[in-house]
C-alpha cells in the first residue's frame, strides 16, 4: 500500500457525519503518529537555558505534533465549520468543540 493512501485525510465534517468521521479521524491521526497530542493534551513548556540536543528534538517533535493535529482538523471540516473553530488555539479544544457541537446529530435526525 502506498503511503499516500494510508495517510489520505478522512471525509470532510459537514455537521451530518460526525459519528463516522470521528472514527476515521482518530485512526488517521494515529497513523500520522500525532494522536497523543489529542489523547494526552500535554503542554509544551518553553525550553530552559542550555537544552541538550535530545531536549531540543523532543520539544520540536511535541510542538510539531500539536500543529499537525490542528492542521488535520482544519483540513477536514467544511468551510462553515472552519470559521467556527479557526480562532481556537488548542487542537484538544477544537476536538472537544466538534464533539459537543455535532455528536448525536445523526441520531436525532434519524428519530
Amino acid at each position: 500500500m502506498e503511503e499516500s493512501s494510508l495517510t489520505a485525510a478522512p471525509s470532510i465534517l459537514d455537521g451530518d457525519n460526525y459519528e463516522t468521521r470521528v472514527v476515521r479521524m482518530t485512526v488517521h491521526l494515529q497513523a500520522l503518529d500525532v494522536w497523543e497530542a489529542v489523547e494526552e493534551n500535554y503542554e509544551v513548556p518553553p525550553m530552559g537555558a542550555n537544552p541538550t540536543v535530545a531536549q531540543m528534538k523532543l520539544h520540536k517533535e511535541r510542538k510539531t505534533r500539536k500543529a499537525k493535529v490542528k492542521a488535520c482538523l482544519f483540513a477536514t471540516v467544511s468551510p462553515s465549520i472552519l470559521i467556527k473553530i479557526m480562532k481556537i488555539d488548542s487542537a484538544v479544544e477544537i476536538w472537544e468543540y466538534l464533539k459537543e457541537e455535532y455528536k448525536g446529530d445523526e441520531r436525532i435526525k434519524n428519530m
